[in-house]
Protein backbone atom coordinates (compact mmCIF):
# COMPACT_ATOMS: atom_id res chain seq x y z
CA UNK A 1 0.00 0.00 0.00
CA UNK A 2 2.81 2.36 0.88
CA UNK A 3 4.49 1.78 -1.77
CA UNK A 4 1.69 2.48 -4.15
CA UNK A 5 1.38 5.64 -2.07
CA UNK A 6 4.64 6.68 -3.05
CA UNK A 7 4.19 6.63 -6.82
CA UNK A 8 2.12 9.80 -6.53
CA UNK A 9 4.46 11.79 -6.00
CA UNK A 10 6.97 10.39 -7.34
CA UNK A 11 5.00 10.33 -10.68
CA UNK A 12 4.20 14.57 -9.79
CA UNK A 13 8.04 15.26 -9.26
CA UNK A 14 9.26 13.67 -12.80
CA UNK A 15 6.79 15.65 -14.61
CA UNK A 16 7.92 18.47 -13.30
CA UNK A 17 11.45 17.87 -13.59
CA UNK A 18 10.24 17.12 -17.16
CA UNK A 19 8.12 20.20 -17.81
CA UNK A 20 11.28 22.87 -17.44
CA UNK A 21 12.81 21.42 -20.69
CA UNK A 22 9.52 21.02 -22.11
CA UNK A 23 8.78 24.66 -21.55
CA UNK A 24 12.10 26.51 -22.23
CA UNK A 25 11.45 26.74 -25.97
CA UNK A 26 7.92 28.13 -25.32
CA UNK A 27 9.31 31.46 -23.01
CA UNK A 28 10.89 32.71 -26.61
CA UNK A 29 7.26 33.46 -27.59
CA UNK A 30 5.64 34.12 -24.44
CA UNK A 31 6.34 35.44 -21.85
CA UNK A 32 6.82 33.51 -18.62
CA UNK A 33 4.33 35.05 -16.20
CA UNK A 34 1.41 34.85 -19.22
CA UNK A 35 2.99 31.56 -19.87
CA UNK A 36 2.15 30.06 -16.77
CA UNK A 37 -1.43 31.94 -16.35
CA UNK A 38 -2.52 30.52 -19.80
CA UNK A 39 -1.31 27.29 -18.37
CA UNK A 40 -3.36 27.47 -15.20
CA UNK A 41 -6.49 28.81 -16.96
CA UNK A 42 -6.85 25.75 -18.49
CA UNK A 43 -5.61 23.47 -16.49
CA UNK A 44 -8.28 24.62 -13.59
CA UNK A 45 -11.14 24.79 -16.28
CA UNK A 46 -10.24 20.69 -16.42
CA UNK A 47 -9.88 20.14 -12.80
CA UNK A 48 -13.43 22.20 -11.79
CA UNK A 49 -14.57 20.12 -14.54
CA UNK A 50 -13.75 16.63 -13.34
CA UNK A 51 -14.86 18.22 -9.82
CA UNK A 52 -18.31 19.05 -11.11
CA UNK A 53 -18.48 15.32 -13.01
CA UNK A 54 -17.33 13.75 -10.15
CA UNK A 55 -18.64 15.09 -6.49
CA UNK A 56 -21.60 17.77 -7.97
CA UNK A 57 -21.77 21.63 -8.06
CA UNK A 58 -21.92 20.87 -4.09
CA UNK A 59 -17.99 20.02 -4.04
CA UNK A 60 -17.53 23.96 -5.31
CA UNK A 61 -18.25 25.61 -1.87
CA UNK A 62 -15.38 25.79 0.42
CA UNK A 63 -17.44 25.39 3.58
CA UNK A 64 -16.73 28.64 5.07
CA UNK A 65 -13.06 28.08 4.58
CA UNK A 66 -12.62 30.53 1.47
CA UNK A 67 -10.28 32.63 3.07
CA UNK A 68 -7.96 29.69 4.04
CA UNK A 69 -8.48 28.07 0.12
CA UNK A 70 -7.63 31.41 -1.24
CA UNK A 71 -4.19 31.94 0.46
CA UNK A 72 -3.16 28.49 -0.07
CA UNK A 73 -3.96 28.90 -3.30
CA UNK A 74 -2.05 32.15 -3.81
CA UNK A 75 0.94 30.65 -2.00
CA UNK A 76 0.78 27.40 -3.45
CA UNK A 77 -0.19 28.00 -7.41
CA UNK A 78 0.25 32.17 -7.72
CA UNK A 79 3.19 32.49 -5.60
CA UNK A 80 5.53 29.82 -6.11
CA UNK A 81 5.54 30.19 -10.10
CA UNK A 82 5.15 34.21 -9.78
CA UNK A 83 8.20 34.15 -7.46
CA UNK A 84 9.86 31.68 -9.60
CA UNK A 85 9.95 33.60 -12.61
CA UNK A 86 10.85 36.77 -11.51
CA UNK A 87 13.89 35.00 -9.94
CA UNK A 88 14.82 33.63 -12.92
CA UNK A 89 15.87 36.75 -14.06
CA UNK A 90 18.40 37.42 -11.39
CA UNK A 91 19.63 34.18 -10.83
CA UNK A 92 21.30 31.30 -12.69
CA UNK A 93 18.86 28.39 -13.20
CA UNK A 94 20.68 25.60 -11.49
CA UNK A 95 21.24 28.35 -8.31
CA UNK A 96 16.84 27.93 -8.54
CA UNK A 97 16.60 24.07 -8.42
CA UNK A 98 18.73 24.23 -5.81
CA UNK A 99 16.54 25.94 -4.14
CA UNK A 100 13.61 23.96 -4.77
CA UNK A 101 15.45 20.89 -3.39
CA UNK A 102 14.75 22.84 0.20
CA UNK A 103 11.15 21.88 0.29
CA UNK A 104 11.57 18.86 2.23
CA UNK A 105 13.40 20.66 5.27
CA UNK A 106 11.09 23.41 4.95
CA UNK A 107 7.84 21.41 4.58
CA UNK A 108 9.14 20.11 7.97
CA UNK A 109 9.93 23.14 9.74
CA UNK A 110 6.45 24.65 8.70
CA UNK A 111 4.88 21.44 10.31
CA UNK A 112 6.99 21.84 13.30
CA UNK A 113 5.78 25.43 13.66
CA UNK A 114 2.44 25.09 12.19
CA UNK A 115 1.63 22.02 14.22
CA UNK A 116 4.42 21.00 17.43
CA UNK A 117 4.88 18.06 15.64
CA UNK A 118 8.96 17.37 15.66
CA UNK A 119 10.65 16.59 12.43
CA UNK A 120 12.27 12.90 13.42
CA UNK A 121 16.01 13.44 13.11
CA UNK A 122 16.16 10.77 10.92
CA UNK A 123 14.08 12.55 8.14
CA UNK A 124 15.68 15.63 8.96
CA UNK A 125 19.19 14.01 8.20
CA UNK A 126 18.06 12.48 5.03
CA UNK A 127 16.41 15.53 3.88
CA UNK A 128 19.82 17.15 4.09
CA UNK A 129 21.94 14.35 2.62
CA UNK A 130 19.58 14.59 -0.33
CA UNK A 131 20.09 18.13 -0.51
CA UNK A 132 23.40 17.64 -0.73
CA UNK A 133 23.41 15.00 -3.60
CA UNK A 134 21.03 17.71 -5.23
CA UNK A 135 23.68 20.48 -4.69
CA UNK A 136 26.51 18.28 -6.28
CA UNK A 137 24.07 17.39 -9.41
CA UNK A 138 23.53 21.28 -10.23
CA UNK A 139 26.80 22.56 -9.39
CA UNK A 140 29.35 19.64 -10.72
CA UNK A 141 30.87 20.21 -7.21
CA UNK A 142 31.72 23.98 -7.83
CA UNK A 143 29.96 25.17 -4.36
CA UNK A 144 32.07 28.76 -3.84
CA UNK A 145 29.54 30.74 -5.28
CA UNK A 146 26.20 29.34 -4.04
CA UNK A 147 26.92 32.04 -1.39
CA UNK A 148 25.53 34.73 -3.53
CA UNK A 149 21.75 34.77 -4.77
CA UNK A 150 21.14 37.81 -3.91
CA UNK A 151 17.39 39.28 -4.69
CA UNK A 152 17.13 35.73 -7.01
CA UNK A 153 17.84 34.22 -3.88
CA UNK A 154 15.36 36.00 -2.03
CA UNK A 155 12.23 35.28 -4.52
CA UNK A 156 13.26 31.32 -3.95
CA UNK A 157 13.07 31.74 -0.19
CA UNK A 158 9.12 33.24 -0.64
CA UNK A 159 8.16 30.59 -3.33
CA UNK A 160 9.57 27.68 -1.21
CA UNK A 161 8.20 28.52 1.56
CA UNK A 162 4.88 28.98 -0.30
CA UNK A 163 4.83 25.65 -1.44
CA UNK A 164 5.60 24.04 1.60
CA UNK A 165 2.64 26.04 3.25
CA UNK A 166 0.47 24.55 0.16
CA UNK A 167 1.73 21.43 0.70
CA UNK A 168 1.07 21.30 4.47
CA UNK A 169 -2.47 22.37 4.05
CA UNK A 170 -3.00 19.47 2.36
CA UNK A 171 -3.46 17.53 5.56
CA UNK A 172 -5.80 20.39 7.25
CA UNK A 173 -8.59 18.89 4.95
CA UNK A 174 -8.62 15.66 5.78
CA UNK A 175 -12.83 15.60 4.58
CA UNK A 176 -11.80 16.65 0.94
CA UNK A 177 -10.70 14.37 -1.90
CA UNK A 178 -7.48 15.40 -3.28
CA UNK A 179 -9.67 16.98 -6.91
CA UNK A 180 -11.67 18.92 -4.47
CA UNK A 181 -8.60 20.45 -2.75
CA UNK A 182 -6.83 20.61 -6.06
CA UNK A 183 -9.34 22.35 -8.04
CA UNK A 184 -10.64 24.72 -5.42
CA UNK A 185 -7.27 25.86 -4.70
CA UNK A 186 -6.17 25.94 -8.30
CA UNK A 187 -9.31 28.33 -8.91
CA UNK A 188 -7.93 30.50 -6.12
CA UNK A 189 -4.15 30.29 -7.54
CA UNK A 190 -5.63 30.91 -10.87
CA UNK A 191 -7.36 34.49 -10.48
CA UNK A 192 -4.01 35.68 -8.33
CA UNK A 193 -1.95 34.89 -11.67
CA UNK A 194 -4.57 36.71 -14.03
CA UNK A 195 -4.48 39.83 -11.89
CA UNK A 196 -0.59 39.86 -11.57
CA UNK A 197 -0.52 38.79 -15.16
CA UNK A 198 -2.81 41.67 -16.13
CA UNK A 199 -0.73 44.22 -13.91
CA UNK A 200 2.28 43.20 -15.71
CA UNK A 201 0.70 43.79 -19.03
CA UNK A 202 -0.70 47.11 -18.31
CA UNK A 203 2.75 48.15 -16.80
CA UNK A 204 4.88 47.37 -19.35
CA UNK A 205 7.03 44.84 -17.81
CA UNK A 206 5.51 42.02 -20.21
CA UNK A 207 3.50 42.01 -23.37
CA UNK A 208 0.06 40.05 -23.69
CA UNK A 209 0.57 37.09 -26.49
CA UNK A 210 -0.92 36.88 -30.16
CA UNK A 211 -2.91 34.28 -30.51
CA UNK A 212 -0.40 32.69 -33.18
CA UNK A 213 2.07 32.50 -30.20
CA UNK A 214 -0.36 30.40 -28.15
CA UNK A 215 -0.72 28.25 -31.27
CA UNK A 216 3.16 27.88 -31.63
CA UNK A 217 3.15 26.64 -28.27
CA UNK A 218 0.37 24.27 -27.79
CA UNK A 219 2.20 21.21 -27.51
CA UNK A 220 4.48 22.59 -24.85
CA UNK A 221 0.95 23.74 -22.80
CA UNK A 222 -0.38 20.64 -23.73
CA UNK A 223 1.92 18.56 -21.66
CA UNK A 224 2.06 21.60 -18.85
CA UNK A 225 -1.80 21.26 -18.26
CA UNK A 226 -2.85 17.92 -18.63
CA UNK A 227 0.07 16.43 -17.69
CA UNK A 228 2.45 18.52 -14.77
CA UNK A 229 -0.85 20.71 -13.99
CA UNK A 230 -3.75 18.64 -13.40
CA UNK A 231 -2.16 14.76 -13.03
CA UNK A 232 0.88 15.83 -11.29
CA UNK A 233 -0.81 18.16 -8.81
CA UNK A 234 -3.98 15.54 -8.50
CA UNK A 235 -1.17 13.15 -8.42
CA UNK A 236 0.75 14.97 -5.16
CA UNK A 237 -2.03 15.85 -2.89
CA UNK A 238 -3.26 12.43 -3.43
CA UNK A 239 0.55 11.43 -2.01
CA UNK A 240 0.48 14.13 0.68
CA UNK A 241 -2.94 12.78 1.40
CA UNK A 242 -1.53 9.18 2.21
CA UNK A 243 2.11 9.46 3.32
CA UNK A 244 1.97 12.89 5.19
CA UNK A 245 3.75 16.30 4.04
CA UNK A 246 6.71 15.75 5.28
CA UNK A 247 7.38 12.93 4.05
CA UNK A 248 5.85 13.35 0.08
CA UNK A 249 8.46 16.62 0.30
CA UNK A 250 11.49 14.22 0.45
CA UNK A 251 10.41 13.53 -3.09
CA UNK A 252 10.81 16.92 -4.39
CA UNK A 253 14.81 16.65 -4.24
CA UNK A 254 14.29 14.60 -8.14
CA UNK A 255 12.49 17.73 -9.55
CA UNK A 256 16.13 18.89 -10.41
CA UNK A 257 17.70 15.48 -10.90
CA UNK A 258 15.23 14.81 -13.28
CA UNK A 259 15.44 18.29 -15.38
CA UNK A 260 19.40 16.89 -15.65
CA UNK A 261 17.84 13.52 -16.71
CA UNK A 262 16.59 14.74 -19.47
CA UNK A 263 19.15 17.24 -20.87
CA UNK A 264 21.51 13.93 -20.98
CA UNK A 265 18.90 12.87 -23.10
CA UNK A 266 18.93 15.29 -25.26
CA UNK A 267 22.65 15.36 -25.59
CA UNK A 268 24.25 16.45 -22.54
CA UNK A 269 27.57 14.54 -21.04
CA UNK A 270 27.43 14.19 -17.08
CA UNK A 271 30.76 14.35 -15.16
CA UNK A 272 32.00 12.01 -12.35
CA UNK A 273 30.26 14.75 -9.76
CA UNK A 274 27.33 15.00 -11.14
CA UNK A 275 26.77 11.13 -11.55
CA UNK A 276 27.58 10.77 -8.14
CA UNK A 277 25.31 13.42 -6.43
CA UNK A 278 22.38 11.98 -8.58
CA UNK A 279 22.98 8.45 -6.77
CA UNK A 280 23.25 10.28 -3.50
CA UNK A 281 19.90 11.65 -3.84
CA UNK A 282 18.43 8.57 -4.60
CA UNK A 283 20.06 6.77 -2.08
CA UNK A 284 18.95 8.99 0.65
CA UNK A 285 15.07 8.72 -0.75
CA UNK A 286 15.76 5.06 -0.70
CA UNK A 287 16.54 5.57 2.94
CA UNK A 288 13.81 7.53 4.17
CA UNK A 289 11.06 5.12 2.94
CA UNK A 290 12.42 2.65 4.53
CA UNK A 291 12.56 4.46 7.70
CA UNK A 292 9.57 5.44 7.13
CA UNK A 293 8.21 1.69 7.16
CA UNK A 294 9.35 0.66 10.21
CA UNK A 295 7.08 2.07 12.42
CA UNK A 296 4.39 0.33 10.20
CA UNK A 297 5.96 -2.83 10.47
CA UNK A 298 6.37 -2.53 14.59
CA UNK A 299 2.89 -1.66 14.56
CA UNK A 300 1.37 -4.66 13.37
CA UNK A 301 2.81 -6.47 16.09
CA UNK A 302 2.64 -3.39 18.85
CA UNK A 303 -0.51 -2.66 21.40
CA UNK A 304 -2.76 -0.39 18.94
CA UNK A 305 -2.07 3.42 19.28
CA UNK A 306 -5.02 5.39 20.13
CA UNK A 307 -5.74 7.70 17.14
CA UNK A 308 -5.48 10.86 18.81
CA UNK A 309 -1.50 10.53 18.95
CA UNK A 310 -1.33 9.46 15.31
CA UNK A 311 0.31 12.49 13.20
CA UNK A 312 -0.81 11.00 9.92
CA UNK A 313 -3.58 12.64 8.08
CA UNK A 314 -7.05 10.42 7.63
CA UNK A 315 -6.41 8.42 4.46
CA UNK A 316 -8.91 9.38 1.36
CA UNK A 317 -8.53 7.16 -1.61
CA UNK A 318 -7.39 8.95 -4.41
CA UNK A 319 -10.03 10.27 -7.45
CA UNK A 320 -9.74 8.57 -10.84
CA UNK A 321 -6.53 10.42 -11.45
CA UNK A 322 -6.45 11.89 -14.98
CA UNK A 323 -0.58 17.73 -10.89
CA UNK A 324 4.34 24.56 -10.51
Amino acid sequence: MRSRSAALPLFAVLSWGVMFPVLASALTRVDALNLTTARYVLATAVLVALLLAREGVTALTTQRRGVEVLLLGALGFAGFNTLTNLALGHAAPQQIALFAATVPVVTQLVRWARDGIRPRPAMLGLSVVALVGVGLVITRGRLDGLGEFGLGGLLMVGAVLGWAFYTHGATRFPEWSPLRYTALTAVAGTIAMLAASAAADLTGVQHAPHAADLVAVAPQLAYAVLVAAVVAVLAWNTGVRRLGAADAALFMNLVPVTTFAVQILRGYRPGAVELAGAGLTVAALVAANLVTRTPARRATTATPVPAAVVDRPAVVEPVAVVGR
